[in-house]
C-alpha cells in the first residue's frame, strides 16, 4: 500500500508517553498515528508493552497500554513468522543491525511497506526497499 507507513515501538511509546521531556515527540507520534495509515508488527507491539512496563519515567499506564492493544486491532499486525526470522537474519547480515531492527524492517518489506517511521537507524537510509525516516528530528 502507497500510504502505509510501518511503525517502530518508539512511536507508539511517544504516543502515550507522560514525561514532560517528551511532549514535542508525543505530538508528533499523535500526529503519525491519528493522520497517517500505519501497520505494525507482533513484535512491535511486544516491545511496546515491554518498554511501557519497564521504563516508569514514561508513567504509561495499563489503560494506554490497553488502547494502544485497541488500535492495533484496526490496522495491518504482521505476525513473527520464520520465514519473518529467516529474512530478518538475511538483512541483519547484509546491512550489520541488530536482530532486532532487521526484523521490524524485514516486516515493513513484507508487508509492502516502503518507509518505516524510527529514530533507532539511519536518518533516510534505505534498507532492501524500506526508506527509515525519523520523524523526531
Amino acid at each position: 500500500m502507497i500510504d502505509e507507513v510501518f511503525l517502530d515501538s518508539n512511536v507508539l511509546l511517544y504516543a502515550c508517553s507522560s514525561a514532560a521531556g517528551d511532549a514535542e515527540k508525543r505530538r508528533v507520534a499523535e500526529k503519525i498515528i491519528i493522520h497517517g495509515r500505519f501497520a505494525l508488527s507482533a513484535q512491535v507491539l511486544q516491545e511496546f508493552i515491554a518498554n511501557a512496563l519497564k521504563k516508569k519515567s514514561l508513567a504509561i499506564s495499563e489503560a494506554n497500554i490497553d488502547a494502544t492493544l485497541e488500535l492495533a486491532s484496526l490496522v495491518r499486525v504482521l505476525p513473527v513468522t520464520h520465514e519473518l526470522v529467516v529474512s530478518a537474519v538475511i538483512l541483519r547480515r547484509r546491512y550489520q543491525l541488530s536482530h532486532w531492527d532487521a526484523t521490524i524492517l524485514a516486516a515493513a518489506a513484507e508487508l509492502g511497506c516502503e518507509t518505516l517511521y524510527s529514530e533507532d537507524l539511519n536518518h533516510d537510509q534505505e534498507y532492501a526497499g524500506v526508506r527509515v525516516i525519523n520523524p523526531f528530528l
